[in-house]
């Protein structure tokens, strides 16, 4: 039985036939059973209907004669029947066939006894001379207060059974169908459950192999087609998570590569000019404060690696604290881009700040949201060179939009939706000399999230980039809150 329990449509298969062959054999079974039953007795409620109208014809011929041997003779041959009269002692006085071999015979004593007490009987009679069994049926002879015997109607079991057996046959006939059509149905009922699964599995195999592209093509509307839709969903977030894996690898082996060369390269430099002065090799007190500058230049780029490399860490475990209180966006403007005017003048670049009328404050935390312009104005300088910068601010419905707007070259569109990954660092939109270890878009987005607000960025090749910038007011939170401050940790 191993080789059927290792298929399922074989399980299926067989267990379907069986039931269909144990049900049609019990049902024919009984069909038959009863069917034989139902003839046997319809025959014998005949043969007493038709023995009661014999007796009605000779009831008041105690002794029978030639007329009543012919009256027997007409319900032989009008019934089909044979008819036996036999007296009270039981002796056959006379038969429809006129047939001697069973007149003097006696019948049963007990079939005499019913009949003496107005009974009628059924029975099955043998008689030597008898060559087959019959049914035979039993009336009293005589009226009700004058019995002279009994009449005897019987009818040959052969023809019965004939009967019977034709029914039996064509039952037979008519399961071995059943069963075929049940075999053609199971097989394709058992097919259409195994053919899909055999589909699924293989799919299942492919994926567990590391083929998270494989799918199930099934489009049934049943249990089966709820399966492979739960394994193309699988599928389909199996292949996401490995996306993003392979992504977060090579987001941290460049984050890896970008930090080994920003730390190697203002390490380098220390280290060279350290040995220089330390070797004497430096004795013009001019260039001994070039290096010192130098050295000093270097430390402070270390120094906001380290400042960018800790907030970064902090904002991803949710350790930032907001000091929340309304913001003067146009004055913190104004101190941004005066704290970038000696870098801007030296790349020839102009920074415009430009705010509107009236504006609403922000209810943000205003260290934070110089920082945020900060980075954003530091990207821009640094790829940006002989053109304009722009900050701008205006009220839109209850947020406050502000804008960041170069002339540089721009972001290419394949590098748009990266630039906010952590580490990311487009060598194609950074020249060789700008220094930068892709953390501060990164910072930026997670300090906006943080304050509820929205950024998005717009960039053409040769032509420059856009950052525009959604942030909540003090209209936005309520009245009653606009001369208070808060502590919301993020």
């Amino acid at each position: 039985m191993a080789w059927i329990n290792k298929s399922l449509f074989r399980r299926l298969l067989f267990s379907y036939l069986i039931t269909v062959l144990l049900g049609l054999g019990a049902a024919g079974l009984t069909m038959s059973l009863l069917i034989k039953q139902s003839i046997y007795e319809t025959t014998q409620e005949e043969l007493l209907r038709k023995a009661k109208n014999v007796n009605l014809a000779i009831q008041n011929s105690p002794q029978l004669n030639e007329k009543s041997v012919e009256t027997l003779a007409f319900f032989d041959q009008s019934f089909d029947t044979r008819i036996w009269v036999f007296n009270r002692e039981g002796k056959i006085l006379a038969t429809s066939m006129m047939d001697e071999v069973f007149i003097g015979k006696s019948v049963s004593s007990s079939i005499i006894s019913k009949v003496l007490q107005g009974q009628s009987a059924v029975t099955e009679l043998e008689f030597a001379g008898m060559t087959k069994p019959m049914l035979s049926v039993v009336v009293p002879w005589g009226k009700k207060d004058q019995i002279y015997g009994g009449i005897v109607l019987h009818a040959p079991v052969e023809g019965i059974d004939k009967t019977f057996g034709f029914i039996r046959e064509t039952i037979l006939w008519a399961t071995l169908f059943g069963i075929l059509l049940s075999t053609a149905m199971v097989s394709y009922l058992s097919w259409s459950i195994t053919r899909p699964l055999k589909k699924i599995d293989q799919t299942a195999v492919e994926i567990g192999m590391g083929n998270y592209s494989k799918r199930v093509h099934i489009q049934d509307p049943d249990e089966i087609g709820d399966l492979a839709q739960t394994i193309n969903t699988l599928a389909e977030k199996l292949e996401r998570v490995e996306r993003d894996r392979i992504r977060l690898e090579q987001v941290r082996s460049d984050f890896l590569a970008n930090i080994s060369h920003e730390l190697r390269t203002p390490l380098t430099a220390i280290q060279g000019f350290l040995e220089a002065l330390q070797d004497g090799l430096v004795e013009d007190e001019e260039a001994r404060e070039k290096y010192l500058y130098v050295m000093y230049q270097e430390t402070l780029h270390l120094n906001r690696l380290v400042d960018d490399l800790m907030d970064l860490v902090k904002l991803e475990n949710k350790e930032v604290t907001l000091f929340k209180a309304p913001v003067d966006i146009a004055e913190v403007m104004k101190k941004v881009a005066f704290s970038f005017r000696q870098e801007a003048e030296r790349k020839n670049v102009q920074v415009k700040v430009s705010a509107g009328e009236n504006l609403s404050k922000l209810y943000a935390d205003k260290h934070r949201v110089m920082q945020i312009l900060k980075n954003l104005v530091n990207n821009s300088i640094k790829f940006t060179e002989n053109g304009t910068i722009e900050l701008t601010a205006a009220r839109e419905r209850n947020e406050l939009k502000i804008v960041v707007a170069d002339t540089g070259t721009g972001i290419a569109e394949d590098d748009l939706e990266r630039i906010w990954e952590r580490f990311f660092k487009g060598d194609r939109v950074r020249s060789k000399s700008n220094k930068g270890t892709g953390l501060g878009l990164a910072i930026v987005k997670e300090l906006v999230e943080l304050h509820k607000g929205k950024i998005s960025v717009h960039s053409e090749l040769g032509k420059g980039t856009t950052f525009t910038l959604w942030m909540p007011t003090v209209d936005e939170i309520g009245t009653d809150q606009q001369d208070h401050k808060f502590l919301i940790k993020g």
